[in-house]
């Protein structure tokens, strides 16, 4: 790489190296399906696997862009939702956040939070259990526990009403870890489901 690279930059240059890995364009020929057994690769799609890894692959050397270059991996967001606006900092979900985009995730928290309280009072609330499998009603103050706890938040608006949805993610550590339990428990998030009474989380 040598010009010098931006975030929106980074963002196009990854969905563009995915697309080519997705069509076949890009395979790193040297993957095995489990890299452990041969029995166990007889099942597997090879190509499939080729493809995720050369992803996976040029993904890492971005990062490593990233860490050198000191490119933020913060995206600003703008949700509206009742009529109000919050804009909030996130971290690209293809990026990894540097030691000064989680500072600024860190003081956007309680206005995240704060919009969240305020566009879903009167809302049920679940708590997203087993990689969102399964969602267990919570109360608010089972919420106000789970934010003392946490660094940073996130928010996700699914559906349209009457059955719209808010997610607030509540996380600790490195945000590209904290999904899907990858960087636990180092890093690591909860989800917190409100929905409209008779709807069930669809997210």
């Amino acid at each position: 790489m040598s010009k010098d690279y931006t975030t929106e930059d980074l963002i196009k240059i990854l969905a563009d190296e995915r697309r080519a890995c997705i069509s076949g364009q890009r395979l790193n020929l040297k993957a095995s399906p489990s890299g452990i057994s041969p029995f166990i690769d007889q099942f597997l799609k090879k190509d499939g696997i080729q493809k995720f890894t050369a992803y996976n692959d040029f993904r890492a050397a971005v990062h490593q862009y990233q860490r050198n270059h000191e490119v933020s991996g913060i995206v600003w967001e703008t949700l509206t939702v009742h009529g109000k606006t919050l804009r909030y900092p996130k971290v690209d979900d293809q990026l990894i956040g540097l030691p000064k985009d989680l500072m600024l995730l860190r003081t956007a928290k309680d206005s995240v939070i704060t919009f969240w309280q305020e566009v879903t009072e009167k809302m049920d609330l679940y708590l997203s259990l087993n990689g969102g499998k399964f969602h267990q009603p919570i109360a608010i103050d089972d919420v106000k526990r789970i934010v003392q706890r946490t660094e940073w938040a996130s928010l996700c608006k699914l559906g349209n009403e009457p059955c719209v949805e808010m997610i607030l993610q509540l996380g600790w550590g490195k945000p590209e870890q904290a999904a899907y339990r990858r960087g636990w428990p180092e890093s690591g998030s909860e989800q917190v489901h409100a929905v409209n009474p008779g709807c069930r989380p669809i997210g």
